[in-house]
């Protein structure tokens, strides 16, 4: 039986309301919501139930319904149970470009939502301006930041957005290294990245002092944070945390991505300045809390490999990560060096 017919959503909402019953715990699957990695069950829970009691039944769900895990979760005022298809399909980025109407300026691609329409991020939004993506290795944090600058660079003339581009592990954003909106080459060394942030915060300075306009808007990501700081001087941090306090009046927008939202991994100083989180599968609900700022968002229980949470202001989002195979990245880059100041023909 297909995962995705009738009869078998009927069955598994079926399911999870009979093992919910058997707790004496009354509910009622209201909706359905079928996505590209897994299936929403959205429930209404009967008077005086509480939230927290099914979610302690995530591990007897899971096992009801013959899959890993699945997540319990909150969504939009109602309670969701999100079960994992077997065979995912991958959501490739230029798909979701075929498919998009034009975008406002800093406006990247994030993925797919799970009401099926793309997912993008206004970087210029008071809610956003700076951004922390954060997961576990293999969760596809890279992945997902070099489907946000591709985007942008997409839909953006490079008098509208360029680039400042940290990767110390010299092999996450690689094939973006041709990219005609960079200030700069990408910085792979400590050395590097300290001259390069410092230039930022110059041109930063620059603004402010001459009160400039914000343009060319200037994207500052670093690929894993917390290795850069752990091997760089105190000074990169202060640069990094200068940009996230003052970057959003100059125009200049962070993105960084780590593997550990600790303490010790990313700076409080830094991290309470990247309001918006894309967060992937941790290790702990205790991570999940550093991660994404608010408690009860389940990330733990996220299945990985782009699966990931955006949150945005009070908004939670489940969304699967657009994903650009190696063809693909290079079909883009040649596009734009062969029209760099040219936005997307729609």
């Amino acid at each position: 039986m297909a995962t995705s017919s009738r009869d078998w959503l009927d069955y598994q909402a079926d399911l999870i309301e009979a093992l919910l019953a058997s707790h004496k715990l009354e509910a009622l699957v209201v909706g359905v919501q079928v996505s590209p990695r897994w299936i929403r069950y959205n429930l209404q829970l009967g008077l005086g139930i509480k939230i927290s009691s099914v979610q302690n039944l995530s591990e007897e769900l899971a096992m009801s319904l013959g899959v890993d895990a699945v997540r319990v979760a909150r969504n939009n005022g109602v309670l969701a149970v999100e079960v994992p298809l077997p065979d995912p399909e991958p959501v490739y980025m230029l798909s979701l470009v075929e498919n998009l109407p034009e975008l406002t300026h800093a406006t990247s691609i994030l993925g797919l939502g799970v009401d099926g329409n793309p997912l993008i991020l206004d970087l210029t939004a008071p809610e956003v301006t700076h951004v922390l993506v954060a997961g576990a290795t293999g969760t596809g944090k890279t992945e997902l930041l070099r489907t946000m600058l591709l985007s942008l660079a997409l839909y953006n003339r490079i008098t509208h957005v360029q680039m400042a581009l940290i990767d110390p592990k010299r092999r996450g954003l690689g094939p973006l290294f041709n990219l005609p909106h960079l200030v700069a080459p990408v910085a792979t060394s400590p050395s590097n990245a300290l001259v390069l942030l410092q230039n930022v915060v110059d041109e930063m300075v620059r603004r402010d002092r001459e009160d400039a306009p914000p343009l060319p808007r200037i994207v500052v990501a670093v690929d894993e944070v917390g290795d850069l700081l752990s091997i760089a001087d105190k000074e990169v941090e202060q640069l990094l945390v200068r940009l996230a306090q003052r970057g959003r009046e100059a125009g200049i927008h962070l993105i960084c991505s780590t593997q550990r939202p600790s303490a010790d991994a990313i700076p409080g100083a830094l991290k309470a300045n990247l309001p918006a989180r894309l967060v992937g599968k941790v290790a702990s609900s205790q991570e999940a809390l550093m991660a994404t700022g608010i408690p009860g968002t389940n990330a733990e229980q996220l299945t990985g490999a782009g699966d990931f949470l955006s949150i945005v202001g009070s908004k939670v989002q489940r969304f699967q990560a657009a994903y650009n195979d190696p063809l693909d990245i290079e079909r883009i880059v040649e596009f734009l060096l062969s029209s760099p100041a040219t936005d997307i023909e729609r």
